[in-house]
Protein backbone atom coordinates (compact mmCIF):
# COMPACT_ATOMS: atom_id res chain seq x y z
CA UNK A 1 0.00 0.00 0.00
CA UNK A 2 3.29 2.29 0.49
CA UNK A 3 4.27 2.02 -3.06
CA UNK A 4 0.58 1.97 -4.46
CA UNK A 5 0.71 6.00 -2.55
CA UNK A 6 3.84 6.77 -4.00
CA UNK A 7 2.58 5.95 -7.30
CA UNK A 8 -0.37 7.86 -6.88
CA UNK A 9 1.36 10.94 -5.45
CA UNK A 10 3.74 10.97 -8.63
CA UNK A 11 0.71 10.52 -10.78
CA UNK A 12 -0.85 13.37 -9.54
CA UNK A 13 2.17 15.86 -8.77
CA UNK A 14 3.73 14.88 -12.51
CA UNK A 15 0.31 14.44 -14.62
CA UNK A 16 -2.96 15.06 -13.08
CA UNK A 17 -1.96 18.92 -11.74
CA UNK A 18 -0.03 20.14 -14.60
CA UNK A 19 -2.68 19.20 -16.69
CA UNK A 20 -5.36 21.36 -14.44
CA UNK A 21 -2.57 23.96 -14.37
CA UNK A 22 -2.92 24.09 -18.46
CA UNK A 23 -6.29 24.62 -18.54
CA UNK A 24 -6.13 28.05 -17.58
CA UNK A 25 -4.17 30.75 -19.73
CA UNK A 26 -1.11 29.87 -18.03
CA UNK A 27 1.16 30.63 -20.70
CA UNK A 28 0.01 34.33 -20.90
CA UNK A 29 0.27 34.74 -17.35
CA UNK A 30 3.67 33.23 -16.97
CA UNK A 31 5.11 35.16 -19.94
CA UNK A 32 3.56 38.21 -18.33
CA UNK A 33 4.46 37.49 -14.93
CA UNK A 34 6.86 34.45 -14.54
CA UNK A 35 7.66 35.23 -10.79
CA UNK A 36 4.11 34.89 -9.67
CA UNK A 37 3.63 31.42 -11.47
CA UNK A 38 6.79 30.13 -10.28
CA UNK A 39 6.10 30.67 -7.04
CA UNK A 40 2.29 29.83 -7.25
CA UNK A 41 3.53 26.28 -8.94
CA UNK A 42 5.84 25.61 -5.73
CA UNK A 43 3.29 26.72 -3.02
CA UNK A 44 0.87 24.43 -4.74
CA UNK A 45 3.26 21.50 -4.70
CA UNK A 46 4.55 22.46 -1.08
CA UNK A 47 0.40 22.13 0.54
CA UNK A 48 0.20 18.78 -1.49
CA UNK A 49 3.63 17.33 0.04
CA UNK A 50 2.90 18.85 3.39
CA UNK A 51 -0.81 17.30 3.63
CA UNK A 52 0.60 14.25 2.43
CA UNK A 53 3.31 14.10 5.04
CA UNK A 54 2.00 15.65 8.02
CA UNK A 55 -1.26 17.24 7.78
CA UNK A 56 -3.41 13.98 7.26
CA UNK A 57 -1.21 11.75 9.77
CA UNK A 58 -1.24 14.32 12.51
CA UNK A 59 -5.41 14.26 12.34
CA UNK A 60 -5.16 10.69 12.85
CA UNK A 61 -3.00 10.79 15.30
CA UNK A 62 -3.28 11.82 19.17
CA UNK A 63 -5.68 15.07 20.80
CA UNK A 64 -1.91 17.36 20.50
CA UNK A 65 -0.89 16.17 16.93
CA UNK A 66 -4.86 16.85 15.71
CA UNK A 67 -4.93 20.57 16.63
CA UNK A 68 -1.17 20.92 14.60
CA UNK A 69 -3.21 19.01 11.75
CA UNK A 70 -6.28 21.89 12.26
CA UNK A 71 -3.30 24.53 12.40
CA UNK A 72 -1.76 23.82 9.11
CA UNK A 73 -5.27 23.73 7.44
CA UNK A 74 -5.33 26.84 8.42
CA UNK A 75 -2.26 28.49 7.97
CA UNK A 76 -2.22 27.07 3.90
CA UNK A 77 -5.55 28.76 3.36
CA UNK A 78 -4.02 31.73 4.74
CA UNK A 79 -1.13 31.59 2.71
CA UNK A 80 -3.75 30.86 -0.58
CA UNK A 81 -5.27 33.72 0.63
CA UNK A 82 -2.58 36.53 0.99
CA UNK A 83 -1.29 34.89 -2.55
CA UNK A 84 -4.28 35.52 -4.50
CA UNK A 85 -4.29 38.55 -2.91
CA UNK A 86 -1.06 40.00 -4.49
CA UNK A 87 -2.56 42.45 -7.66
CA UNK A 88 -1.07 41.43 -10.46
CA UNK A 89 -2.46 44.33 -12.92
CA UNK A 90 -5.91 46.50 -12.31
CA UNK A 91 -8.42 45.23 -14.55
CA UNK A 92 -10.45 48.11 -16.88
CA UNK A 93 -13.94 48.90 -15.74
CA UNK A 94 -16.46 47.15 -17.22
CA UNK A 95 -19.20 49.58 -18.66
CA UNK A 96 -22.06 47.44 -18.36
CA UNK A 97 -21.00 47.25 -14.29
CA UNK A 98 -21.82 51.19 -14.10
CA UNK A 99 -24.22 51.89 -11.08
CA UNK A 100 -24.26 48.48 -10.25
CA UNK A 101 -22.95 48.07 -6.37
CA UNK A 102 -21.39 44.66 -5.90
CA UNK A 103 -20.95 43.38 -1.96
CA UNK A 104 -18.38 40.86 -2.85
CA UNK A 105 -15.54 41.94 -4.35
CA UNK A 106 -14.76 40.44 -8.33
CA UNK A 107 -12.19 37.90 -8.50
CA UNK A 108 -9.80 37.93 -11.48
CA UNK A 109 -9.35 35.40 -13.68
CA UNK A 110 -5.79 34.30 -12.14
CA UNK A 111 -7.33 34.40 -8.65
CA UNK A 112 -10.35 32.03 -9.59
CA UNK A 113 -7.78 29.50 -11.05
CA UNK A 114 -5.71 29.77 -7.87
CA UNK A 115 -8.32 29.07 -5.63
CA UNK A 116 -9.71 26.06 -7.68
CA UNK A 117 -5.91 24.65 -7.98
CA UNK A 118 -5.87 24.69 -3.95
CA UNK A 119 -9.34 23.22 -3.58
CA UNK A 120 -8.01 20.29 -6.35
CA UNK A 121 -4.53 20.12 -4.29
CA UNK A 122 -6.26 19.80 -0.86
CA UNK A 123 -9.40 17.28 -2.35
CA UNK A 124 -6.79 15.31 -3.83
CA UNK A 125 -4.40 14.99 -1.11
CA UNK A 126 -6.88 14.54 1.98
CA UNK A 127 -8.43 11.49 -0.30
CA UNK A 128 -5.42 9.77 -1.17
CA UNK A 129 -4.22 10.50 2.68
CA UNK A 130 -7.96 9.07 4.27
CA UNK A 131 -7.43 6.14 2.30
CA UNK A 132 -3.71 5.52 2.70
CA UNK A 133 -4.47 6.37 6.94
CA UNK A 134 -7.73 3.89 6.72
CA UNK A 135 -5.98 0.73 5.81
CA UNK A 136 -2.83 1.38 8.06
CA UNK A 137 -5.53 1.65 10.55
CA UNK A 138 -6.72 -1.72 9.22
CA UNK A 139 -3.52 -3.28 9.13
CA UNK A 140 -2.65 -2.33 12.38
CA UNK A 141 -6.59 -3.60 13.92
CA UNK A 142 -5.29 -6.99 12.61
CA UNK A 143 -2.06 -7.49 13.46
CA UNK A 144 -2.96 -6.10 16.79
CA UNK A 145 -5.85 -8.84 16.76
CA UNK A 146 -3.05 -11.57 16.24
CA UNK A 147 -0.90 -10.08 18.52
CA UNK A 148 -3.93 -10.15 21.17
CA UNK A 149 -5.03 -14.05 19.90
CA UNK A 150 -0.91 -15.01 20.81
CA UNK A 151 -0.92 -12.94 24.04
CA UNK A 152 -4.44 -14.29 25.06
CA UNK A 153 -3.04 -18.58 23.85
CA UNK A 154 0.42 -18.11 25.85
CA UNK A 155 -1.67 -16.66 29.09
CA UNK A 156 -4.12 -19.10 28.78
CA UNK A 157 -1.60 -21.96 28.01
CA UNK A 158 -0.09 -20.21 31.78
CA UNK A 159 -3.10 -20.55 33.28
CA UNK A 160 -4.11 -23.98 32.43
CA UNK A 161 -0.78 -25.64 33.71
CA UNK A 162 -0.62 -28.11 35.89
CA UNK A 163 0.94 -26.62 38.82
CA UNK A 164 -1.11 -23.64 38.49
CA UNK A 165 -3.86 -25.87 38.49
CA UNK A 166 -2.92 -27.88 41.26
CA UNK A 167 -1.74 -25.20 43.21
CA UNK A 168 -5.18 -23.15 42.71
CA UNK A 169 -7.36 -26.32 43.84
CA UNK A 170 -5.57 -27.56 46.31
CA UNK A 171 -6.15 -24.13 48.19
CA UNK A 172 -9.39 -24.53 47.26
CA UNK A 173 -9.75 -27.96 48.64
CA UNK A 174 -8.02 -27.28 51.89
CA UNK A 175 -10.36 -24.26 52.54
CA UNK A 176 -13.10 -26.47 52.13
CA UNK A 177 -11.60 -29.20 54.25
CA UNK A 178 -11.25 -26.70 57.24
CA UNK A 179 -14.39 -25.02 56.73
CA UNK A 180 -12.62 -21.46 56.01
CA UNK A 181 -15.61 -19.07 55.61
CA UNK A 182 -14.06 -17.94 52.33
CA UNK A 183 -13.73 -21.10 50.69
CA UNK A 184 -16.86 -20.80 48.55
CA UNK A 185 -16.04 -17.31 47.84
CA UNK A 186 -12.73 -18.28 46.61
CA UNK A 187 -14.05 -20.99 44.33
CA UNK A 188 -16.53 -18.48 43.06
CA UNK A 189 -13.26 -16.31 41.66
CA UNK A 190 -11.71 -19.29 40.06
CA UNK A 191 -14.53 -20.33 38.02
CA UNK A 192 -15.19 -16.77 37.18
CA UNK A 193 -12.00 -16.14 35.93
CA UNK A 194 -11.84 -18.91 33.85
CA UNK A 195 -15.03 -18.03 32.25
CA UNK A 196 -13.76 -14.24 31.70
CA UNK A 197 -10.41 -15.82 29.79
CA UNK A 198 -12.85 -17.61 26.97
CA UNK A 199 -15.54 -14.83 26.61
CA UNK A 200 -13.29 -12.10 26.23
CA UNK A 201 -11.45 -13.94 23.31
CA UNK A 202 -13.89 -13.58 21.19
CA UNK A 203 -14.45 -9.67 22.30
CA UNK A 204 -12.06 -6.88 20.62
CA UNK A 205 -12.60 -4.55 23.65
CA UNK A 206 -14.08 -4.84 27.18
CA UNK A 207 -14.89 -2.17 29.84
CA UNK A 208 -12.05 -1.33 31.95
CA UNK A 209 -14.20 -2.67 35.19
CA UNK A 210 -14.37 -6.23 33.59
CA UNK A 211 -10.60 -6.42 33.29
CA UNK A 212 -10.41 -4.50 36.43
CA UNK A 213 -12.28 -7.31 38.48
CA UNK A 214 -10.46 -10.05 36.43
CA UNK A 215 -7.22 -8.56 37.88
CA UNK A 216 -8.77 -8.44 41.47
CA UNK A 217 -10.11 -12.58 40.81
CA UNK A 218 -6.57 -13.11 40.03
CA UNK A 219 -4.43 -11.55 42.78
CA UNK A 220 -7.46 -13.38 44.86
CA UNK A 221 -6.85 -16.65 43.78
CA UNK A 222 -2.82 -16.22 43.25
CA UNK A 223 -2.80 -15.35 47.25
CA UNK A 224 -3.88 -18.77 48.29
CA UNK A 225 -0.90 -20.22 47.44
CA UNK A 226 1.11 -17.82 49.34
CA UNK A 227 2.58 -17.47 53.50
CA UNK A 228 2.78 -14.94 55.64
CA UNK A 229 5.83 -13.75 53.99
CA UNK A 230 4.27 -12.54 51.20
CA UNK A 231 2.27 -9.49 51.78
CA UNK A 232 -0.12 -8.58 48.54
CA UNK A 233 -1.27 -4.52 48.22
CA UNK A 234 -3.95 -4.11 45.22
CA UNK A 235 -5.55 -0.58 44.44
CA UNK A 236 -8.39 -0.05 42.06
CA UNK A 237 -10.04 3.71 41.34
CA UNK A 238 -12.37 3.09 38.54
CA UNK A 239 -14.91 6.14 37.77
CA UNK A 240 -16.15 5.81 34.38
CA UNK A 241 -17.29 2.39 33.91
CA UNK A 242 -17.91 3.13 29.99
CA UNK A 243 -13.84 3.17 29.40
CA UNK A 244 -12.82 0.33 26.83
CA UNK A 245 -9.66 -1.54 27.33
CA UNK A 246 -8.03 -4.80 25.42
CA UNK A 247 -9.24 -7.45 27.22
CA UNK A 248 -6.24 -9.65 28.97
CA UNK A 249 -3.44 -6.55 28.37
CA UNK A 250 -3.09 -5.73 31.94
CA UNK A 251 -2.66 -8.83 33.23
CA UNK A 252 0.30 -9.83 31.58
CA UNK A 253 2.03 -7.26 34.55
CA UNK A 254 0.42 -8.84 37.23
CA UNK A 255 1.39 -12.14 36.33
CA UNK A 256 4.52 -11.22 36.24
CA UNK A 257 4.61 -10.27 39.78
CA UNK A 258 3.64 -13.04 41.31
CA UNK A 259 5.75 -15.70 38.62
CA UNK A 260 9.15 -13.64 39.91
CA UNK A 261 8.38 -11.58 42.61
CA UNK A 262 7.51 -14.49 45.29
CA UNK A 263 9.48 -16.48 48.33
CA UNK A 264 8.61 -19.32 50.40
CA UNK A 265 11.48 -18.57 52.86
CA UNK A 266 11.85 -14.31 52.52
CA UNK A 267 9.51 -11.64 52.65
CA UNK A 268 8.54 -9.57 49.91
CA UNK A 269 6.11 -7.54 48.64
CA UNK A 270 4.18 -6.92 45.69
CA UNK A 271 1.69 -3.74 45.12
CA UNK A 272 -0.35 -3.55 41.86
CA UNK A 273 -2.07 0.12 41.15
CA UNK A 274 -4.52 0.75 38.63
CA UNK A 275 -6.59 4.65 38.38
CA UNK A 276 -8.24 6.26 35.75
CA UNK A 277 -8.75 9.74 34.96
CA UNK A 278 -11.19 11.41 32.65
CA UNK A 279 -10.32 9.34 29.44
CA UNK A 280 -6.59 8.42 30.84
CA UNK A 281 -5.36 4.96 32.90
CA UNK A 282 -2.57 5.03 35.03
CA UNK A 283 -1.13 1.25 36.01
CA UNK A 284 1.61 0.73 37.94
CA UNK A 285 3.41 -2.52 39.45
CA UNK A 286 6.44 -3.41 42.10
CA UNK A 287 7.76 -6.33 43.13
CA UNK A 288 10.63 -7.86 44.37
CA UNK A 289 12.81 -10.43 42.15
CA UNK A 290 13.39 -13.95 43.38
CA UNK A 291 16.16 -15.12 42.69
CA UNK A 292 17.66 -11.95 43.26
CA UNK A 293 19.44 -10.76 39.89
CA UNK A 294 18.10 -8.45 36.72
CA UNK A 295 16.28 -10.01 34.63
CA UNK A 296 15.06 -9.31 30.96
CA UNK A 297 11.34 -8.34 29.61
CA UNK A 298 10.20 -11.33 29.29
CA UNK A 299 8.12 -12.91 25.80
CA UNK A 300 4.48 -11.91 27.30
CA UNK A 301 5.66 -8.44 28.48
CA UNK A 302 6.92 -8.22 24.84
CA UNK A 303 3.51 -9.38 23.18
CA UNK A 304 2.19 -6.46 25.42
CA UNK A 305 4.36 -3.77 24.10
CA UNK A 306 3.63 -4.84 20.71
CA UNK A 307 -0.36 -4.64 21.39
CA UNK A 308 -0.12 -1.30 23.10
CA UNK A 309 2.24 0.10 19.73
CA UNK A 310 -0.58 -1.68 17.47
CA UNK A 311 -3.50 -0.07 19.30
CA UNK A 312 -2.22 3.05 20.75
CA UNK A 313 0.62 4.51 18.94
CA UNK A 314 1.41 7.84 20.68
CA UNK A 315 -1.19 7.46 23.30
CA UNK A 316 0.65 5.70 25.59
CA UNK A 317 3.72 5.67 27.93
CA UNK A 318 5.22 2.19 29.51
CA UNK A 319 8.34 2.80 31.32
CA UNK A 320 9.86 -0.58 32.91
CA UNK A 321 12.67 -0.34 35.81
CA UNK A 322 14.80 -3.58 36.79
CA UNK A 323 16.95 -1.70 39.49
CA UNK A 324 18.77 -3.83 41.88
CA UNK A 325 15.82 -6.63 43.29
CA UNK A 326 13.00 -4.65 42.71
CA UNK A 327 10.89 -4.99 39.44
CA UNK A 328 8.61 -2.01 38.32
CA UNK A 329 6.52 -1.06 35.32
CA UNK A 330 4.50 2.23 34.64
CA UNK A 331 1.71 2.63 32.67
CA UNK A 332 -0.20 5.20 31.15
CA UNK A 333 -3.04 4.44 28.26
CA UNK A 334 -5.06 7.30 26.85
CA UNK A 335 -8.33 5.82 25.91
CA UNK A 336 -11.44 6.80 24.27
CA UNK A 337 -14.68 6.78 25.96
Amino acid sequence: MKNLATYIDFVFCLIVLPAMMALSPIERWFHSFPSYMVCAGIWLYFIYIINRAFTIPFLFATRKNKICGFIVILLSIAGTFILSGIELYIPKPNIHDTGIVRHLPQFLQYQQALWTLFMIVEAFSFAVGLLIQTNIQKARRRAAEAERDKAEIELYKDQIKPHFMFNTLNSLYGLFLTGQPNALPSLEKFISMMRYIHTSSNRDLVQLYEEAEYIREYVDVQSLRLNEMTSVTLGIDIKNKDLMIPPMLLVTFVENCFKHGVSPIEKSRIIISLAQDDDTIQFTTSNRIFPMKRIGEHMGIDNCRKRLELLYPGKYELIINNNNDIFAVSLQIQLQS
